[in-house]
């Protein structure tokens, strides 16, 4: 039977034999060919215990408590998939907040991190289900602006702030 913890294990196994084929590109200087200790050391023991782990929560057989908890956790599942009224399906929420992270990743550096960072939270937190459109644009630039300052001006780290074409426009 396909249970949570099973489905971590599986999800945790694939990421473990992932990683541990990817510990194959980490090069390494021509003197430590034969070293007992590499940079490859302990990615290769992360990657074991990733996989001996995985496979232990597969195959551990389950108890009377996991079958219940098992049970509840499937109704759960259940409600998250319906809709609720007004409100639409909460799963969705989750499945819409995912894809503005990864729109969030992928527009970063084309549109610096002012205007994407500031889209991403107005977006999220009217996925959220914030509505008042005036606490959402002051708190998300806000929060932005603050950032950046503290990066760029306090902590040294630089962050474009614009994107490239907008800001030599501005700039000369």
């Amino acid at each position: 039977m396909l249970t949570r913890d099973r489905i971590g294990a599986l999800l945790m196994l694939a990421f473990s034999i992932g990683y541990g084929v990817m510990i194959f590109r980490i090069p390494l200087l021509p003197f430590q060919m034969n070293d007992a200790f590499t940079a490859r050391s302990m990615p290769q023991a992360l990657a074991i215990l990733g996989c001996v782990l995985s496979l232990v929560v597969l195959f551990k057989p389950m108890s009377e408590n996991d079958r219940t908890e098992n049970a509840r956790w499937r109704d759960a599942m259940k409600r998250l998939s319906r809709p609720i009224a007004g409100q639409g399906f909460p799963l969705m929420r989750v499945i819409v907040l995912c894809v503005l992270m990864v729109l969030y990743g992928l527009t970063v550096r084309p549109f610096g991190f002012l205007i994407s960072t500031s889209l991403f939270l107005i977006a999220g937190m009217l996925v959220l289900g914030e509505r008042r459109l005036l606490m959402v644009l002051l708190s998300s630039v806000g929060i932005v602006v603050f950032f950046w300052v503290l990066m760029t001006q306090f902590l040294g780290v630089y962050i474009a702030p614009l994107p490239e074409i907008l800001a030599d426009m501005i700039g000369g």
